[in-house]
């Protein structure tokens, strides 16, 4: 165990949108810190959103992001030898984390061009309740609800 808990980090906002989210999102999409080419992917795929629907590129990237933020996940607990997957819920923090890395995960695997194109698809599948990562977070709420039956043995 930990001696203490760590500190949590002050993010700073972007640039363009004066948002932490973004920030937060543009650290997930960095590779090997190049963070200047993450910001310039990001917000690309916003130009690329606002364009295809016409809305602010913004509130298009939250809603999506919102679509693919899960409430619940399955958790594996050994009883009496036996695995159980038990649906618990999650906290705040973990929520986001999880509903930002599908959204950048599931964009990569997508077969547009450039990241930019790849983000902004995802998004705008996200949005309208489609794509890989909407499927992902079904496919954790499904599972949850399968599984409601072992919800007693939750810690």
């Amino acid at each position: 165990m930990r001696k203490s808990r760590a500190k949590k980090r002050i993010l700073l906002p972007d640039p363009k949108f004066h948002d932490t989210l973004v920030t937060r999102f543009v650290n997930n999409l960095m590779y090997d810190g190049k963070k200047s080419i993450s910001y310039t992917v990001f917000y690309d795929a916003m130009a690329i959103v606002e364009k295809k629907t016409e809305q602010p590129g913004l509130e298009v990237w939250k809603k999506a992001l919102s679509n693919v933020t899960p409430n619940v996940e399955v958790r594996s607990r050994r009883v009496g030898g036996a695995t159980f997957q038990i649906p618990q819920e999650i906290r705040p923090e973990r929520k986001l984390a999880l509903g930002i890395k599908w959204l950048i995960d599931y964009s990569r695997d997508r077969n547009e061009k450039s990241m930019s194109q790849k983000l902004a698809a995802e998004i705008v599948a996200a949005a309208k309740e489609e794509g890989a990562a909407f499927k992902k977070k079904e496919d954790v709420h499904r599972m949850a609800e399968a599984n409601k039956a072992y919800s007693h043995f939750r810690l």
